[in-house]
């Protein structure tokens, strides 16, 4: 059976231009293009859509707020295309349910691996888009009160910065002492999953792999071996039962394994 694309781009030569590629595949059935998210919507709330291309700046409704309905309202998997000035949509994206996250310049089968994987129940999140994500995080502070198209406003602005970036674990020298003090403060009631399942050395080496770290700038941060790190990334995989770092890192933001 083919797997039913939606594509949805407010570029008419974006939109036509994906719907001839897929369907030289012969692995999908471009079932619709559409203008803006808020016809992505009211088409997948209709018929049966297995991926939703959705690029992030359409009007009406953009490509997040379009993912969160999806994800709430319907069996679709959201898949965002965009490209590289829209990393500031990145991690809503994401923490509103986007199965995967991939720039538009990439080649044809790239993305049509992308939309069998997500269609699969993985995630896709591209090694650049995950730089891009550590620098929209450490960038946090000054869109503070800053409002966006997805709706977040100054106190959900704060109540980011606090769960998300503290979270993330900011700052290299963060001590196991400090990541215990935030279990016990406040701002552990923002954390998107239960900590209580990993060690404090597995919550240092997740924070680290979700700021888009390599395991030798892991074990040099924490001043372990690589051969340790990678002990800890295996702990981490089998006690979640996560496939790969990226996984993890979408783990560690968001609390989700899918």
């Amino acid at each position: 059976m083919k797997i039913r694309v939606l594509i949805a781009d407010d570029n008419s030569f974006i939109r036509e231009g994906m719907k001839i590629i897929l369907n030289t595949f012969g692995e999908f059935e471009v079932l619709a293009t559409v203008n803006d998210g808020q016809e992505a919507v009211d088409y997948c709330r209709t018929h049966e859509v297995d991926v939703a291309l959705l690029d992030v700046r359409m009007p009406n409704m953009n490509g997040v707020e379009a993912t969160k309905i999806l994800t709430e309202e319907t069996g679709t998997k959201p898949l965002i295309l965009t490209t590289f000035d829209d990393d500031e949509y990145i991690l809503d994206a994401i923490r509103f349910g986007a199965k995967g996250y991939l720039l538009k310049n990439n080649d044809p089968e790239r993305i049509r691996d992308a939309i069998k994987s997500v269609h699969s129940g993985n995630n896709v999140l591209q090694d650049v888009v995950l730089d891009k994500l550590k620098s929209v995080m450490d960038g946090l502070p000054a869109a503070n009160g800053k409002r966006t198209e997805a709706g977040t406003n100054l106190e959900q602005g704060r109540a980011q910065q606090a769960g998300v970036q503290e979270a993330v674990g900011k700052g290299a020298s963060a001590s196991a002492g400090a990541l215990a003090a935030q279990d016990r403060g406040a701002l552990s009631s923002e954390c998107p999953f239960d900590r209580s399942m990993f060690t404090e050395r597995e919550l240092e080496v997740m924070s680290h792999i979700a700021k888009g770290l390599s395991n030798k700038e892991i074990s040099k941060e924490l001043f372990i071996s690589e051969g340790t790190t990678a002990n800890y990334i295996t702990s981490i995989l089998n006690k979640t039962a996560l496939s790969h770092r990226t996984q993890i890192a979408i783990y560690y933001l968001t609390g989700k394994v899918r």
